[in-house]
């Protein structure tokens, strides 16, 4: 008899079978699509520069440099008959037009590669090497953007609490998505949670046994995700969508598996993923790589983060006056102006929030923003307009007690003389209410 074959390297040998199988003339054209259009989409938009984050450095979008922002932008007037400037960076949204056209161009682009591809290639029986690394990179590309997300929950900023103007603004006055983003940041308890759960799939995508896992994590994070978007009109549906079908696209070969276990109530076999590598050894080496990686991904992410907490999160620095203020009494002129509803010049509350920035809200509740420079010895403030650099007034002010402030300067060529009395933050149910174990009844306002 001859030498037994140890198990493993039967099971070795059973997962280099089927994976050097022929591939099915759909499965090789799906493929090559997604191969073309995945890849030049993770390497037009941000996640290039989620990949391999520096800090303090930003890479830019590819898809706004050239040659593809001249395609994209003749394509828009071409083809689309778009007539305005494309608004192609800096905005913060990702569903502009010019988003659209590169999704649209995209496609073309894959449709068009795919069809050559296929041509050129027929013969190819399968692309069991390309896929396991092009596999890997859409991993990674989908496990660091829900790192970035992720992170940017667990360190509640991106949904922060609402600031002193927001809480003093009329509901009817929000947009959808402002409705979201106040209604998530008033409960950090569950951003973090949300947060948590989009780290947790970025997490099981970085070791390869756990992929699967992983990626039914992100599909169902990410289907939450565009549905926020898409029921709330945030500006990130187009992104969000591609992070979802960069999930389905790494469970496809999975479906099999995932059918007999969640549904024909079979026992599922043994993934067929190949390794990277034909040695183990390679294949320690490349899985540490890989957690390596991960960790530089997620530390650069919560460095990132802790330092925007203590810059314009929650633990940011507060205005020396930082409150809300009612004025109790104002004057123009020397003439007192009564509180009414129909006087646009009277101001109800004075807001200092952040130490630069300084809010009037009127008596019909519309704000007016200014900037501020606070000097604390002097007692002085100077305010400034964004939208007219020559504006400017002065403030000296005289705190009496803790909820008193007086202000007397001029503004807009007019003395002005105000009172203030400071509102206190509890009366607010939003900031006092909190969380109750036991309700005997519903406390819904």
């Amino acid at each position: 008899m001859g030498a037994e074959v140890p198990i493993e390297q039967l099971d070795e040998n059973f997962r280099s079978e089927a994976a050097m199988a022929r591939w099915s003339l759909a499965r090789r054209v799906a493929f090559r699509f997604c191969f073309v259009y995945l890849g030049l989409f993770c390497l037009g938009q941000q996640i290039l520069g989620g990949l391999f984050p520096i800090p303090k450095v930003e890479f830019p979008d590819l898809a706004a440099l050239w040659p593809m922002r001249q395609i994209v932008f003749w394509t828009a007037v071409h083809v689309f008959h778009v007539t305005q400037p494309l608004v192609y960076k800096g905005s913060g949204s990702g569903d502009k037009t010019f988003d659209w056209v590169l999704a649209f161009c995209l496609l073309a682009i894959a449709a068009a590669a795919t069809c050559v591809w296929s041509a050129l290639d027929r013969r190819r029986e399968n692309y069991d090497t390309l896929y396991k690394w092009f596999r890997l990179f859409i991993r990674f590309a989908l496990a660091t953007e829900l790192f970035l997300y992720g992170l940017d929950k667990v360190i509640p900023l991106q949904m922060p609490f609402p600031s002193l103007t927001r809480l003093l603004e009329p509901f009817h006055d929000f947009s959808p998505m402002g409705v979201l983003w106040y209604s998530i940041g008033a409960s950090r308890s569950y951003e973090i949670f949300a947060g948590f759960a989009e780290v947790l799939g970025g997490v099981l995508l970085i070791f390869p046994r756990t992929t699967t896992i992983g990626a039914l994590v992100a599909l169902a994070d990410m289907t939450q995700v565009f549905m926020l978007n898409m029921t709330y009109d945030v500006p990130v549906k187009l992104f969000s969508f591609h992070l979802l079908l960069m999930s389905v696209f790494l469970l496809g070969p999975e479906f099999e598996r995932l059918a007999d276990f969640f549904f024909r109530n079979r026992t599922a076999g043994p993934s067929t993923q190949a390794e990277l590598f034909r040695t183990r050894r390679a294949n320690r080496i490349a899985l540490a790589a890989q957690i390596f990686l991960g960790l530089w991904v997620i530390g650069n992410n919560v460095y990132s983060g802790w330092e925007a907490w203590h810059t314009s999160g929650g633990g940011r620095p507060k205005s020396a006056l930082y409150g809300i203020w009612d004025v109790a009494e104002l004057s123009i002129g020397g003439q007192i102006r009564s509180p009414l509803v129909t006087d646009y010049d009277r101001w109800h509350r004075a807001v200092f929030d952040s130490p630069n920035q300084m809010a009037l809200q009127r008596m019909d509740d519309t704000f007016a923003r200014y900037g501020a420079t606070i000097n604390s010895n002097d007692k002085t403030i100077a305010l400034t307009k964004d939208s007219d650099k020559n504006w400017k007034a002065n403030f000296a002010f005289q705190r009496v007690g803790e909820n008193e402030l007086i202000l007397d300067g001029d503004m807009d060529s007019h003395k002005i003389h105000m009172q203030l009395q400071l509102v206190d933050l509890k009366k607010f149910v939003l900031v006092s209410r909190g969380f109750h174990w036991i309700q005997e009844y519903p406390f819904n306002r």
